[in-house]
């Protein structure tokens, strides 16, 4: 036992041990996050003042909270812009985005930091995406390449069988 492994037995016992790590409620802040990004794209491009909206921003936003409230997913959801599965139909789906998408940069200037809190949400689904595909995509390749191995090995077998008979 050489001395770097006595410090890591030394190190490992002083340390406390690693927790499992806890699901959070994310719902309660994403819907904050998405009524004032509301009112702030409403604001600026439906002539509303404070925190009022106009009729289709309202109708929008409470169909979405219910079905925020109703998602599958439960607490541990992703945010709404990267789900794989709308909860929302079609058409309010693509209202949803727009507002999204036109309230970002107001929200940065008023609200920067629930701005930039959200933003880094989306960044790490698109990641944990993109590891899934690849882990997926990998595991693919390998099946591939047994089946064609299998089927070379099939296809090899009887013609050295045969050049073996004539020898």
């Amino acid at each position: 036992m050489g001395i770097f492994d006595k410090v890591k037995d030394k190190v490992k016992s002083i340390l406390p041990k690693r927790k499992e790590p806890e699901l959070k409620n994310t719902v309660p802040k994403e819907k904050e996050t998405i009524r004032k990004t509301f009112g702030e794209y409403c604001n600026a491009n439906h002539g509303t003042e404070g925190g009022k909206l106009c009729a289709k921003c309202t109708a929008v936003l409470s169909t979405v909270m219910i079905k925020i409230s109703r998602c599958p997913y439960g607490i541990g959801k992703p945010i709404c812009e990267q789900c794989e599965t709308p909860c929302f139909g079609e058409r309010f789906t693509n209202e949803f985005t727009t507002i999204m998408k036109g309230g970002q940069k107001k929200m940065l200037l008023s609200h920067p930091i629930m701005a930039v809190k959200h933003k880094l949400k989306g960044l790490g689904a698109e990641y944990a995406k993109m590891q899934r595909d690849k882990k997926s995509t990998d595991k693919q390749k390998e099946d591939a390449e047994k089946v064609k191995a299998k089927f070379a090995n099939a296809t090899r077998s009887p013609k050295k069988a045969k050049k073996r008979k004539k020898k």
